[in-house]
């Protein structure tokens, strides 16, 4: 089944705790690529926007746009960024993160959301199926019921 929208490309961060991340259970889907910062090959990205803490609201603007997603801590988050400036950013403001975490450094910003969550809502919000985004997420009802998720819309 070919999709309508260009593929999610998720980068992430080689320091990036593999038992912590939320998106690797989405290896294997073929909306979605996976490639490690620092990126030695970079794709093409026109047509792309950039998940961001700061920004643009993404809206049904983008809908016909590919999602550039950096999935790093906090602290590397800056860096990363560096390397994709080029790639229009739009934020996701008003969703609650149901991933208990807690800062040391207090680096995580307040509209901050685990990966698989901010790529929940960008599909949400673009009209992009949703099925099996969060299959693997430890703490997908909880995030779903924070965010007043009906059960007929998304099932987890």
């Amino acid at each position: 089944m070919e999709s309508r929208y260009p593929p999610t490309i998720i980068v992430r961060h080689t320091h990036e705790n593999p038992r912590k991340c939320s998106v690797l259970p989405l290896r294997g889907r073929p909306d979605v690529w996976f490639l490690t910062y620092p990126v030695k090959e970079r794709p093409p990205l026109d047509g792309y926007v950039r998940l961001a803490a700061e920004g643009p609201p993404l809206s049904p603007t983008d809908a016909d746009k590919g999602i550039l997603l950096l999935d790093g801590s906090w602290r590397c988050a800056a860096a990363m960024t560096r390397a994709f400036l080029d790639v229009p950013a739009r934020s996701l403001s008003g969703w609650r993160t149901a991933y208990p975490r807690v800062s040391k450094r207090g680096t995580d910003p307040e509209n901050g959301l685990a990966s698989i969550e901010a790529l929940f809502v960008a599909y949400h919000l673009l009209g992009r199926p949703t099925d099996g985004l969060l299959d693997h997420y430890h703490w997908a009802r909880e995030f779903l019921q924070m965010n007043g998720f009906d059960k007929s819309v998304d099932r987890v």
